[in-house]
């Protein structure tokens, strides 16, 4: 079992995130923005200025961490997109379908927009959990 290269974590992590920002924007800033929008409304809020760049950076984390969840599966699951697969699917139940399962619980997100996003980030995050393990290598100079 080899050790954790940190450095391919963080190049295939910085893969991932693109992927997932990508995802998100598409969705929550194009194909669902007016239906946010309208929930805002709705709740007499608004996003605050520094929201968007926040989003964006603690997506770069997130993809990150899911290819340190790669790292972490492939020697005990083999490498290749299968394990990349199943950390995605891990990565994608932990960081965003049971958080958003409990804001719609709470009433703190709308039921179905929520729904429909996390089902949708589901691909994303599989999607990025293979790109960054395309990257990631164990050896020091791949």
């Amino acid at each position: 079992m080899g050790k954790t290269n940190v450095a391919r974590v963080l190049l295939g992590g910085l893969l991932a995130g693109l992927v997932l920002n990508v995802f998100e924007y598409v969705l929550n800033g194009v194909v669902y923005a007016s239906q946010w929008d309208a929930f805002e409304k709705m709740l007499g809020r608004h996003m605050r200025p520094g929201a968007i760049p926040f989003f964006v950076a603690s997506t770069f984390v997130m993809g990150i961490g899911v290819v340190w969840l790669y790292a972490v599966a492939r020697p005990r699951l083999g490498p290749g997109p299968k394990t990349a697969t199943l950390t995605g699917l891990a990565f994608w139940l932990f960081g965003y379908a049971i958080p958003a399962a409990n804001d719609v619980v709470a009433g703190l997100s709308p039921g179905r927009l929520t729904v429909a996003v996390t089902l949708v980030l589901l691909p994303g995050a599989i999607l990025s959990s293979i790109g960054g393990a395309w990257l990631y290598s164990e050896a020091a100079n791949p």
